[in-house]
């Protein structure tokens, strides 16, 4: 279990993040992408320059063009269980944060999450798999201003490997994670696991 702020978030936090229920029915169609090797986290000397950090205001809205998403945001709070909430599955092109922790664009870890799909088909990060390093994700703040971020890298872990110290530890620079399922799915046990993003920011406007 790994602690955000003062709140302690368990590993199991992004294991409910897509059903796969409506790939049951439709296997003519492909499942959700996954990284390869290549995305993975680089050698630090790699990345790319940090921006100075904004002032706290929450986000209101995510961009990854690369990608095709545009959606509205919300708020996650925590189950009873110490586990991240999802945001609801009636609205699939809606990601939430973790609202309790670091707002994207200050200084720290930021979490986002949203699901891979729901019963009905694809959610707002059914294509988060594509991401490439170099990437660019961007999220609109209820200040006005943008948080710009850009991707270091993307990668998959089983549900029974996630790392939570990697993902979730402490940053002393504006840091991004965004995460839903992935791993490839089992009919009996869902998503074997999830795909995680990692950014820093880059530009704020």
């Amino acid at each position: 279990m790994r602690r955000i702020g003062d709140t302690a978030i368990a590993a199991v936090t992004v294991v409910a993040l897509g059903s796969g229920i409506w790939l049951l029915g439709t296997a003519h169609l492909s499942a959700p992408p996954q990284p390869t090797a290549a995305e993975g986290r680089p050698d630090p000397a790699e990345e790319r320059l940090a921006s100075p950090a904004l002032p706290p205001s929450p986000p209101t809205r995510i961009r990854i063009p690369s990608v095709r998403v545009d959606a509205p945001m919300t708020g996650l709070g925590l189950t009873p269980s110490g586990s991240l909430d999802a945001p609801p599955a009636r609205n699939r092109n809606l990601a939430g944060w973790y609202e309790a922790g670091t707002a994207p664009g200050e200084t720290g870890t930021a979490i986002v999450a949203g699901h891979v799909d729901t019963a009905e088909g694809p959610a707002v990060f059914y294509r988060l798999g594509a991401v490439k390093r170099g990437a660019t994700v961007e999220l609109d703040r209820r200040d006005g201003s943008v948080a710009v971020f850009t991707v270091d890298a993307v990668e998959v872990y089983r549900a029974s490997d996630f790392p939570d110290e990697k993902v979730y530890g402490a940053a002393e620079r504006p840091e991004l994670r965004v995460i839903t399922c992935g791993g490839g799915y089992s009919q009996s046990t869902g998503y074997q696991g999830n795909v995680v993003v990692f950014a820093h920011l880059t530009a704020g406007r």
